[in-house]
């Protein structure tokens, strides 16, 4: 199994993965111990389509026998044939995202399931491709807005979400199988229950209504009973957001906002068709601190997109300088086939988009680096991700606070000592910081 692309693929490989298990079929480690190839592919950006195009030549390669599913599945050659057969016309199978029935189907048509009742056994949460400690929690697949920049409903639909009954029931497993942090992701969290019209479902079999506010709520103190954490991504800046900061004040769920702005300037944000405008953003993001003082907002830009002016990137300077975000990612603007962003006036050359990306990171550095400079000589609890070892060569571990989300974030790095375990929440002392990371030694660790 070849896994890429975003979290929410990464949940579409653990359900086939999960379902190949129950079948009874083993994973092999390596293409040459395997009878076939399963590619979960990105399709999105430029870079990642490369990557899943090398990746699925790379397993034909090695393997010969490989079938292709995801995001880049579902993307057309400029033949108008499917690009994936285009390319590598010797796959046995291409399928969209979350297509698992579609998937599982093709396996047993190039390699029938074994009958073996002793392998059909598997963990009630399904395999996981995550660290044991923690897991992605997919609420909802698709998306009901149309970023011009963006073709992902093109590829995953309309957004579809869950019965949150189901959903909890999910996470109700993921804990009782050690996980310590459930992280929960869709392409629009904001709007989830939307589609359903917050139809009521049942949680234990209490009547709950499909919907954010609730569904923290739900997971919340599902989680806190098992002394794990919830971390919300992907919140698009709705008015429904501040019903959950006070569940965020009060340790329900994490203090953490993955907010997706992508821009500051209305004429931007209005040329990429988001579904939120920015006028109000700064007033929104001094309003949830001023409930949850400790919240962490983390959030992604597009420099360079057409169109975008020299005195409109400095809008979104501006912006950054104001909002003092967190964290912060940023893509200079790539076209995208399908886009409708590619027929829009005025695009700008590769080196002023990657120029204004590089200028708003040296920015937000300086930003990160002040902001965690405030953590120096505070207690924080953190959860240990695994072992390493400093440029230097001592030994120490790495781990996470509130603030920091797998593999996007920083770090807090941790002089090694006695009882830190990989997996375990612990609770340190900040003894320093840089621009991204906060390095920390041990107070004491913290029951499991």
């Amino acid at each position: 199994m070849v896994s890429l692309g975003c979290p929410k693929a990464l949940v579409d490989s653990e359900r086939i993965v999960t379902q190949l298990r129950a079948e009874g079929y083993d994973i092999a480690a390596e293409y040459a111990g395997a009878d076939l190839v399963v590619v979960n592919t990105c399709g999105f950006i430029d870079d990642a389509v490369a990557e899943s195009l090398d990746a699925i030549g790379e397993a034909l390669n090695e393997n010969g026998k490989v079938i292709v599913t995801g995001c880049l599945g579902a993307r057309k050659s400029d033949a108008g044939g499917n690009l994936v057969r285009d390319i590598h016309p010797s796959v046995l199978a291409v399928t969209g995202p979350h297509a698992l029935d579609e998937v599982m189907s093709q396996v047993h048509l190039h390699l029938p399931k074994p009958h073996d009742p002793f392998t059909d056994l598997v963990p009630p949460a399904g395999i996981k491709l995550t660290p044991r400690h923690y897991a992605y929690l997919k609420i909802s697949e698709g998306c009901n807005h149309r970023c011009s920049f963006c073709i992902i409903p093109s590829m995953r639909g309309d957004l579809d979400s869950r019965p949150i009954g189901e959903v909890v029931r999910e996470a109700e497993s993921l804990l009782k199988g050690g996980v310590k942090e459930l992280l929960v992701i869709s392409q629009d969290t904001s709007a989830y229950g939307v589609d359903l019209k917050y139809r009521t479902d049942f949680v234990a079999g209490r009547p709950v209504k499909t919907r954010m506010k609730e569904l923290c709520a739900e997971l919340g103190a599902l989680a806190r009973s098992y002394g794990a954490w919830v971390r919300l991504h992907y919140v698009y800046p709705y008015p429904a957001v501040d019903d959950i900061l006070p569940l965020m004040a009060d340790g329900t769920i994490l203090p953490y906002l993955d907010v997706p702005f992508q821009h500051a300037h209305p004429a931007v944000l209005k040329a990429m068709k988001r579904p939120a405008s920015a006028e109000r953003n700064i007033e929104r993001i001094a309003g949830w601190r001023a409930v949850c003082p400790e919240l962490t907002i983390r959030s992604t830009f597009i420099a360079g997109f057409p169109g975008e002016t020299e005195a409109q990137f400095q809008y979104l300077l501006d912006f950054l300088g104001e909002a003092q975000l967190d964290r912060v990612g940023c893509f200079a603007y790539s076209p995208v086939q399908g886009a409708t962003a590619n027929q829009l006036a005025d695009p700008l050359p590769e080196e002023i988009r990657e120029e204004r990306r590089e200028r708003l990171m040296a920015l937000q550095a300086d930003i990160s680096a002040r902001r965690l400079q405030r953590r120096v000589g505070s207690t924080l609890q953190v959860l240990v991700d695994n072992e390493a070892r400093t440029p230097e060569g001592r030994e120490c571990f790495l781990a996470r606070s509130a603030a920091d989300a797998p593999e996007i974030d920083g770090m807090v790095v941790i002089k090694a000592a006695p009882g830190l375990k990989v997996g375990e929440f612990a609770q340190v002392r900040i003894t320093a910081a840089d621009d991204h990371d906060l390095h920390a030694e041990v107070v004491r660790e913290l029951p499991s």
